[in-house]
């Protein structure tokens, strides 16, 4: 069975309505992440110095050796970034991404976190690449991370971020806390639910582009005014965008040795003044925007197609196409994912296998077709989408002048083409099926066969919105 684990449609072109509290337009979520302590180090028991993320352009990790400037560029974020940036955000709900080993050494900087009642959620156990660690070891670092955590802080993260993570980082993340999100993701404006260890887990997505970050890789920031910008500009489209009536949530990434400079956090403080001064901004943590989620929005209990067993699929979805479950047979074949457990991700796949089909199956799948208004309907025998279809239109209530009407044509339309004419009557009322009836008997073979099929293809993608919604 081929399944593809991405998701490429997420919540499409309709999100759902984030209702956030008191008609908020747009939920404001500031992340601090301290990390000072619990990077690469030898005094920490790794193999080199830190190369990820201070003002040491081109930076590289030296094996076996201790680095003097990037350790002090490190410690400037404790010593001094985290307490300007704590005076200045002290007042506002704030989630922390803390690295379990640097909170152990920060006493004091975590007291003044918990003064502030802000959220301090799990940034793992080192801030440290997990890319290539085995699985069992990156379980042994989350539950060690969860234990020390809540030693250090008196209480159980309820809030995952490793940041420099591993194909295994979410699930195991999921199996192993007590987590009602996990922040491993880029994915979105809004929190979402994927299956993860076993079980729904919320993830509420972070950011890279709005993130203090840009200011120490090639590609990035270089003055505080270009932050200030770019975060100024997320913030009145988001913001412009829930005016319109799609709120969202905007992620704001810093780090107590890169926004905690003077210059930039000066940027910091006219943007976030920008902000305060705006209506129906809702500043939050990651943890009250995952409850308020969790309560709006639980996840979802619908069995996913692209999840199903073939008899299962098969028996879903084999009536789709009237009387062909060879179509859905083929569709289960095909590479399926979470992008197919839509009606017009399914779809997609199920017309597939129709349009690639040759002519003699596509002509067996029209010929599955009813007669609109004729004998299988007056004895009764239609399929269940079929009757409700029909009666949708009014066809099973004609006058015996219509009965008469829709006899003829269908007789005439029938000798001329081979099929039965083939429309999908829930996007007509009765006298726009019979105007159609009409005008397509005119049409030369070829054409009413490339028609026939498109209607068909429409027939199948209605009763799959009614079947899985729209």
């Amino acid at each position: 069975m081929k399944r593809y684990p991405r998701d490429m449609t997420g919540y499409g072109p309709t999100p759902p309505a984030a209702n956030w509290p008191n008609g908020a337009r747009i939920a404001v979520q500031i992340v601090l992440n301290y990390e000072e302590g619990g990077e690469n180090n030898i005094l920490h028991g790794d193999a080199a110095s830190e190369a990820f993320l201070s003002e040491i352009t081109g930076a590289a990790p030296w094996p076996g050796q201790r680095h003097w400037n990037m350790e002090s560029i490190y410690e400037y974020g404790a010593r001094a970034g985290f307490w300007r940036l704590h005076r200045m955000l002290r007042d506002l709900p704030i989630t922390v991404y803390g690295v379990a080993q640097a909170l152990a050494r920060s006493p004091e900087q975590v007291a003044a976190m918990r003064d502030a009642d802000w959220e301090i959620a799990s940034h793992g156990l080192k801030w440290v690449e997990h890319k290539d660690m085995p699985p069992e070891e990156e379980r042994a670092q989350i539950r060690e991370a969860l234990r020390l955590h809540t030693e250090v802080t008196g209480s159980a993260p309820r809030g995952w971020y490793t940041g420099r993570c591993s194909m295994n980082t979410v699930d195991l993340a999921a199996q192993e806390g007590d987590l009602a999100y996990i922040a491993d993701s880029y994915a979105d404006d809004l929190p979402y639910w994927v299956q993860a260890g076993g079980k729904d887990q919320l993830i509420v997505p972070y950011t890279m582009d709005c993130n203090d970050m840009r200011f120490a890789i090639q590609a990035g920031f270089t003055a505080g005014d270009q932050f200030e910008t770019y975060l100024r500009d997320t913030f009145d489209t988001l913001l412009a965008e829930g005016n319109a009536g799609r709120p969202a949530m905007m992620s704001i990434g810093l780090h107590c040795r890169l926004a905690g400079r003077p210059g930039r956090a000066a940027a910091l403080a006219r943007v976030l003044n920008h902000m305060r001064a705006q209506e129906g901004v809702w500043f939050a943590t990651r943890l009250q925007i995952a409850k308020h989620w969790a309560r709006e929005h639980p996840a979802p209990r619908a069995q996913r197609p692209s999840q199903m067993d073939r008899a299962g699929f098969v028996a879903a979805f084999g009536g789709i196409f009237e009387h062909s479950a060879w179509i859905a047979e083929g569709a289960f074949d095909l590479e399926l994912g979470p992008a197919h457990d839509s009606a017009r991700g399914l779809h997609n796949a199920l017309a597939r296998i129709f349009r690639s089909a040759n002519e003699t199956a596509r002509l067996g799948v029209l010929t599955a077709h009813p007669d609109l208004a004729g004998k299988l309907a007056a004895a009764k025998r239609l399929t269940e989408e079929s009757t409700a279809e029909q009666a949708s239109a009014g066809l099973d209530a004609l006058t015996d002048a219509e009965r008469t009407g829709f006899t003829r044509l269908n007789a005439e339309y029938t000798e001329k083409f081979g099929f039965p004419f083939i429309i999908a009557v829930r996007d007509h009322d009765k006298s726009g099926i019979l105007a159609a009836f009409e005008r397509r008997i005119a049409n030369d073979r070829a054409t009413e066969f490339a028609e026939a099929c498109k209607q068909v293809e429409r027939i199948a993608e209605l009763r799959l919105i009614e079947k899985l919604g729209g």
